[in-house]
């Protein structure tokens, strides 16, 4: 059974159950001061705990998405579903599966629209990894065949899974539900996960001889979707939006790369690449590549660009929110890129946070995108 299998969790909540239970029924039994029953009792106290641990660590994994697998938690990465075949003439993009959006209602493409698992092969950087397209419905409707769509990198935060930006966090029901009420224009969400060399957290960044995972981004992924779907050419035609990590990666991509994407939205974002066990030497003593991944750095040292920026926070419970405050003035000083912000009363970083800022943001970002 699969690490967010509901069986799984069940089964851990049982076992904490029946062990508490056990417990408090033979504890009278074991109130003895013999060896035997100091180590009864000390192994059901154990056995307990450690099934209560382990039920809400499932719980919690369920509900955030950390990790996809049993191999993902133990940092044996064993995502081997996506073949990606390199024949003459084929493109950098292949479609593996397809399925109907969850809770849309629609069967048919045309009216509750797709989502397809792709696998996408870098074609510079080497870099192969799967994503979740969803394609709305005006996209296979017949008076939009000639019509270009624009599309929205989405990315998790670190570790994250890809499946939770559609299961957890609802990405494509969201965007399908803003069309439908007229609240927003209709558009390509691609959801993938930040961190493409798993389980090492790049922090979308070029590596020194590791992955180059910014320039994947940057160059790679738009060259793939626009060989394979109706997206128009041109900075306006894309847009970045992440939590965490990914919030991070969003805001710098689209700083550093303002000729491809046109907006990017950090949703609880950090500023700055931090350095530690997950992220390995990431700059290998590069000061430039430092202060490249440095978004403080980047704005105070290199020309604005003709951009839109969005970031989110709360003013309690978020503990980067003093940074978001900062590096909103920091932007606006700039007098060149627009800057945006969400702030709730309250909100952790969480998916329940998260959930209540998507909506705006899509919206954010779909008047911020072209559709020709």
């Amino acid at each position: 059974m699969g690490l967010t299998s509901n069986s799984v969790l069940v089964s851990a909540v049982l076992s904490a159950v029946l062990l508490f239970a056990g417990t408090v029924w033979l504890w009278p039994r074991l109130a003895r001061r013999t060896w035997r029953a100091v180590g009864g009792r000390i192994g059901l106290l154990l056995a307990t705990q450690l099934a209560l641990f382990a039920a809400v660590g499932l719980a919690a994994n369920q509900a955030f998405g950390f990790y996809a697998s049993w191999a993902d938690l133990f940092g044996q990465e064993g995502e081997q579903g996506v073949v990606v075949d390199h024949t003459r003439g084929g493109g950098p993009l292949e479609v593996v599966a397809s399925r109907r959006v969850p809770g849309a209602g629609g069967a048919r493409p045309e009216a509750g629209g797709r989502i397809q698992q792709v696998g996408i092969a870098g074609r510079t950087t080497g870099i192969v990894t799967s994503a979740y397209v969803y394609l709305p419905p005006e996209y296979y409707q017949k008076r939009y065949r000639t019509r270009g769509f624009p599309a929205a990198v989405v990315l998790t935060g670190y570790p994250g899974t890809a499946s939770a930006l559609v299961e957890k966090l609802r990405y494509p029901l969201t965007a399908l539900e803003l069309a439908r009420a007229g609240r927003a224009r209709p558009m390509i969400l691609v959801m993938l996960r930040p961190t493409l060399a798993p389980p090492r957290d790049t922090e979308c960044v070029d590596v020194p001889g590791g992955p180059r995972t910014e320039s994947f981004f940057a160059r790679d992924l738009p060259d793939a979707l626009r060989a394979h779907y109706r997206i128009p050419a041109g900075p306006g035609g894309l847009g970045i939006i992440g939590n965490s990590t990914g919030g991070y990666c969003a805001l710098k991509i689209a700083l550093h790369h303002p000729r491809v994407y046109s907006a990017g939205a950090g949703l609880s974002a950090h500023y700055k690449a931090p350095v530690d066990a997950t992220t390995g030497d990431l700059f290998q003593g590069d000061k430039r590549l430092r202060n490249r991944a440095d978004l403080w750095w980047c704005l105070a040292n290199t020309p604005a660009p003709d951009i839109s920026l969005l970031v989110t926070s709360s003013r309690r419970g978020e503990a980067g929110h003093g940074d978001t405050l900062r590096f909103i003035d920091r932007v606006k000083a700039t007098g060149r890129t627009r800057i945006s912000s969400i702030v709730l009363e309250s909100g952790g970083h969480n998916f329940t946070t998260w959930r209540r800022e998507i909506p705006a943001a899509l919206e954010w970002m779909s008047g911020r995108l072209n559709i020709r």
